[in-house]
C-alpha cells in the first residue's frame, strides 16, 4: 500500500513540474508532441489511441525486433492540464513509457 502511495506522491510532483514547464515556456493553443514506446501488441496501440481525437496524427514504428512500438501522436492542446490528462492515462496502461 505504501508503494502506492508513493507512486501518487511522485505522480503529483511530475504533473506540478511538467504544468509549471509549460506554463512558463509555451502558449496555448499548441500543437503538442506526444512520444510513447509501447508493447507491440493491438490491444496496448489502441488504448493509447482512444486517448486522441481523430484529428490526431498518430505515427507507429516497430523495433528492430518488432517486440516494441515507438507510439507519436500531435495534437492541438489547450492547456497543460490537457496534456498532462492524457499522461496521466498513459501511466495506467501496463508497460508504456513515457518520452
Amino acid at each position: 500500500m505504501e508503494n502506492s502511495q508513493n507512486n501518487t506522491s511522485q505522480n503529483t510532483d511530475i504533473w506540478a513540474k511538467l504544468r509549471t514547464q509549460l506554463k512558463d515556456t509555451q502558449e496555448f493553443p499548441l500543437l503538442y508532441m506526444f512520444k510513447f514506446i509501447c508493447p507491440s501488441d493491438n490491444q496496448t496501440i489502441a488504448k493509447l489511441s482512444s486517448f486522441f481525437p481523430e484529428t490526431a496524427i498518430i505515427s507507429l514504428k516497430s523495433s528492430q525486433k518488432g517486440n516494441f512500438t515507438s507510439f507519436t501522436a500531435k495534437e492541438v492542446m489547450m492547456s497543460p492540464e490537457e496534456i498532462i490528462g492524457v499522461y496521466d492515462q498513459a501511466t495506467k496502461i501496463k508497460g508504456v513509457i513515457m518520452l
